[in-house]
């Protein structure tokens, strides 16, 4: 269960989809994964919820099925028997959340309250649904109530979209947000597949967040450095800024002493380095091992690709 969680917060984004036709369901669960978000909520919201996971299930095994909207116990059993990996209720039922659990259930149950938080973590749930988030007080009601509840993870869904996800997504304890946002009935009942997958490549852009953060240049001796950085600082008017390992001129440019790189290092920053080394990975893209740094809570913050561009390492940085 914890691998399921671990993948989803991975992700960042869950699509939460009422589907009417099940025919649909596998051209639109491979949209998703073309558009990078490899994860869906399928919802109880229409009768075709269950043949449309089972079908998912069937036909894209690399696809992270769970089942949304779950209020009673005849859906809880028809959700598992189609194969959902997680399931997520709107609202805090507790005898559902118990069903669930004697199932072996991944259990998300909607909470909007402290009472209802608090119930669900003497389940034993270290994750619940903020729902819905944004007419609940949103991410500054989240970051109130994390003082006494510092082991809950949220995963916030209900007026989330592109221009607040990054305000959800950059406080710690979300692990990821759900929406609707990319998969709107209309595109659905259309089967604009392209329109869904590039919503979904948008928001996924959206979300990492590169940037070019700095250019590393690699100098022969700690003097040559020094002077190099000196003298850019002198005529572009940057502050000069020395280190234990290197000296920027700026923030723009950092001068080394034969650091990774054959000429050096390019620095992309991105909003979690966590999420975009999953994503690059799934790419193919590899890391350098042992080039890894953390933050004081654990959280990945630097690593270096292993393929140099233009005889330069390229590192990711958290920004």
């Amino acid at each position: 269960m914890r691998g399921i969680l671990d993948k989803i917060g991975k992700i960042g984004i869950i699509p939460v989809i009422a589907i009417d036709d099940a025919v649909k369901a596998v051209p639109l669960a491979k949209a998703l994964i073309k558009g990078g978000l490899p994860v869906a909520e399928i919802t109880f919201r229409t009768d075709a919820a269950e043949e449309a996971m089972k079908a998912i299930v069937r036909e894209c095994p690399e696809m992270i099925v769970g089942a949304g909207t779950v209020l009673t116990r005849e859906q809880l059993d028809k959700a598992m028997n189609a194969g959902a990996e997680f399931i997520v209720t709107p609202g805090f039922n507790p005898e559902i959340v118990k069903y669930g659990l004697s199932k072996g259930a991944l259990m998300v149950p909607g909470t909007a309250s402290a009472g209802e938080m608090e119930q669900a973590m003497a389940m034993g749930l270290e994750v619940v649904k903020f729902f819905p988030a944004e007419q609940n007080g949103g991410v500054a009601k989240l970051k109130a109530l994390a003082g006494p509840y510092k082991n809950l993870k949220w995963i916030p869904t209900g007026g989330v979209n592109t221009k607040n996800l990054n305000s959800y997504l950059d406080f710690e304890q979300v692990i990821a947000c759900g929406g609707t946002w990319m998969v709107k009935k209309e595109l659905i009942d259309g089967e604009c597949w392209d329109q869904i997958t590039e919503i979904c490549k948008e928001s996924v852009r959206n979300m990492l967040g590169f940037s070019l953060a700095h250019v590393g240049v690699n100098c022969e001796t700690r003097e040559e450095a020094e002077k190099t950085a000196k003298l850019m600082c002198a005529i572009f008017d940057m502050p000069y800024i020395p280190n234990n390992s290197s000296v920027f001129s700026g923030t723009a440019a950092e001068f080394m002493i034969k650091g990774l790189g054959t000429n050096g290092h390019i620095g992309i920053s991105s909003n979690n380095v966590e999420r975009a080394a999953y994503y690059l990975a799934e790419k193919g893209v590899k890391f350098v091992p042992g080039t890894e740094k953390y933050t004081p809570t654990g959280k990945l913050k630097v690593v270096y690709l292993q393929d140099e561009m233009g005889g330069f390492a390229i590192h990711l940085v958290q920004k």
